[in-house]
Order: structure tokens, then C-alpha cells, then sequence
């Protein structure tokens, strides 16, 4: 696979500098939030945050290198990423269960969890295939249930680890991919319908789903027991007024809130940075969005148009989930702030998907009025 060289045509600047500044404020929160912690229990107070620039090196350069390469030769990739996909979450599966949930594969002192890859290949592959098969999209058949089958197979290993909260978003995801490539309203509502009863009967099939669900709609009903992590993400949200109290100067995060570091780290900035420092934060998301949407529009083709709809719609979704599980809008579930949360597979595939959109914005077509 060769680099393509440079073109005339520049990168989306503004959306690598967002996608930049937000690794940044990453680590350096990952910092505020973990020393305390990882002193106690590592005897090391750099210890993630170390491990997290590690990680952000890896995923900067794979960011490089994939905005300098052709996106449409991706396609070449896309039967093996997705053999490969299969084969590291059925491998996952087989893997001694960390907190319940076989969710990770180790390679010694490195882990990678390969639901985080499933979403860059579910992206890759209905873009292609939605391409391809954009003629006959009309069909139930190509236009619905072999992209949802294939997807399907990640869906269903994902869920076996068990996840539920991976299979929701891409599935999110992949509904907003169809609707961009022009699958019929009606076959994405049947679509949609049919899943509700199949996430209603998984959340309530498992015993801790019940119990997080319970907690959702009365988060302070059992604040010492079920609801104690998300009245804690609450109280940290609340605590920190306009301005917050300032960098490192949470409380919750000493010992209060379980793991802030990881898929609580937005409560942390909340209380740290104040209502400005997290509308910042979701208003770089949103230009994250925009960004996207417009290197989506003005790409030169179709399969750029999904590829670059779909990584944005992965990223905006997936932040979407979290702040709202933070704040107590949806049931408290494992997915990470995109740039943000410690977690190297989650950084590595979000800045991969930002150089796939860089990729399609150098060879933007000019703005039409």
C-alpha cells in the first residue's frame, strides 16, 4: 500500500487542530484525574498518563499517515480488516474476564479491545458496500438486510462479551449511514422498531442491567449502593459552577468517584473547568461534527461522502453517550469520551477516523453557493 504525495489541494487545518487540541486537554486531564489514584494503587502518579501519551504518539502518527494516503484504497483493505475484526472478537471471548466482561485481548503489558476496532469496520465496510450497491438500495434485500447481516456478525460478538452499550452506538451508527446513502424511510423504521425489543429484553435480561436501569430513572434512590457512581458523576457536574475550581483541584475524583480517568472523566472536567470548560468541550465536538459533515458533502465521491459521515457520526455519537450518561440522561454504560478517556484502542481508532477525514478533505471539491 503506497502514500499517495502531496496535493494542492490542504487538509481540513481547522478540524486537525480541534482533533489535536482535544488529545492534548485528553492527557492533560487523564493527569488531574488519575495521579491520586495510580499513586496509591501503582505506586506511580504518572503511571496512565504515561501510558496514555504512549498512546497518543501511536494514534498521532497513524492520524499522518493515514490523511496522507488515497481513501479510496482503503476499499482494498476492507475484506481483511473485516476477517480480522471477526477473529480478534471471537478471540476476546476467550480471554479471562476483566470486571465480568471478556472485552480484552493482552499482548503482555499492552491491551487492545477490539470492539473499538468493529467500529472503524463497520464504517469502512457499508461505505463501500452502500457505494456499490447504491443503485439497488430500494431493495430490501441490498438495501437493508445484507449490511445489517454483515454488521450482524460484529453486533452479536460484541454483545456475547457482554457489551451492550458498543453494539447501541454502532448500531446508531449504522442506522445514520443508511438514511445518508438513501435506504428507504420505511426500511430503516421497521429496522429501528425491531431492534427496540431486542435492547428492551437485553437490558433486562441481565440482573446488573436492571439494576443500572433503576438507577437511571431514581439516581439518588440508592446512593450508597447501585446509584452511588452516577450521583457521584452528578455531584461533580454540579459542583463546579461557571468556572470550575480549577485544574486538578477536583474532590471527587479522590476516592469518591470510581475510575474517573476512564468513562467518568467528563464530570471531572465539569467540576474542574466549570459549565465553560464543558461547553467547550462539547462545542469542539460539535465543530468536530460540522467539519465532517462538510468534508462528507464536498467529497468527490460517493463512498468518501459515507466514509467521512460515518467516522463523524461515530465520534459525535459516541461523545453524545457518554456526556449524557454522566449527567444521567441515558443508563450508565462502558463507552469512552472520544480523545478524552484513558484507553489507547478508543484514541487509536478516533484519530485514525480523523485522518480518513483528512484524507477525503484534500480532495474536496470546491464549495458550490
Amino acid at each position: 500500500m503506497s502514500v499517495r504525495p502531496g496535493r494542492e489541494t490542504a487538509p481540513d487545518y481547522a478540524l486537525a487542530g480541534v482533533a489535536l487540541a482535544l488529545t492534548a486537554l485528553g492527557v492533560l486531564m487523564i493527569y488531574s484525574a488519575s495521579a491520586i489514584a495510580a499513586e496509591q494503587t501503582m505506586g506511580k502518579p504518572l503511571y496512565f498518563v504515561e501510558r496514555q501519551l504512549a498512546w497518543a504518539a501511536v494514534s498521532l502518527s497513524a492520524m499522518f499517515w493515514m490523511s496522507r494516503l488515497d481513501y479510496n484504497r482503503l476499499r482494498e483493505w476492507l475484506a481483511p480488516l473485516y476477517g480480522a475484526t471477526v477473529v480478534l472478537l471471537a478471540a476476546a471471548l476467550m480471554f479471562h474476564p476483566i470486571a465480568g466482561a471478556r472485552r480484552w485481548i493482552r499482548f503482555g503489558p499492552v491491551g487492545l479491545q477490539p470492539a473499538e476496532l468493529a467500529k472503524l469496520t463497520t464504517v469502512l465496510f457499508l461505505a463501500s458496500y452502500l457505494d456499490k450497491r447504491h443503485s439497488k438500495l430500494a431493495s430490501p434485500i441490498h438495501g437493508l438486510i445484507i449490511p445489517i447481516g454483515v454488521v450482524g456478525v460484529l453486533l452479536a460478538l460484541i454483545g456475547l462479551e457482554p457489551d451492550l452499550g458498543t453494539p447501541t452506538l454502532i448500531f446508531g451508527v449504522t442506522v445514520l449511514i443508511l438514511l445518508v446513502a438513501g435506504t428507504r424511510p420505511k426500511h430503516l423504521g421497521a429496522l429501528v422498531a425491531s431492534a427496540v425489543p431486542v435492547i428492551a429484553e437485553e437490558l433486562w435480561r441481565k440482573p446488573y442491567r436492571r439494576a443500572r436501569l433503576m438507577t437511571f430513572l431514581s439516581p439518588f434512590k440508592n446512593i450508597h449502593g447501585t446509584g452511588y457512581q452516577l450521583a457521584q458523576a452528578i455531584l461533580a457536574v454540579g459542583s463546579g459552577g461557571w468556572l470550575g475550581k480549577g485544574l486538578g483541584a477536583s474532590q471527587l475524583k479522590l476516592m469518591y468517584l470510581p475510575k474517573p480517568y476512564t468513562d467518568f472523566i467528563f464530570p471531572v472536567i465539569a467540576e474542574e473547568l466549570g459549565l465553560i470548560g464543558a461547553l467547550a468541550v462539547l462545542g469542539a465536538f460539535a465543530f468536530l461534527l460540522a467539519r465532517g459533515v462538510r468534508a462528507a458533502r464536498r467529497a468527490p465521491n460517493l463512498f468518501g461522502t459515507l466514509l467521512a459521515s460515518g467516522v463523524s457520526f461515530m465520534i459525535a455519537l459516541q461523545a453524545f453517550f457518554n456526556v449524557a450518561m454522566a449527567v444521567g440522561l441515558v443508563p450508565t454504560k462502558g463507552i469512552p469520551l472520544p480523545f478524552l478517556s484513558f484507553g489507547g484502542s478508543s484514541l487509536l481508532v478516533t484519530l485514525t477516523g480523523i485522518g480518513i477525514v483528512l484524507s477525503i478533505s484534500r480532495q474536496a471539491r470546491p464549495e458550490t453557493k
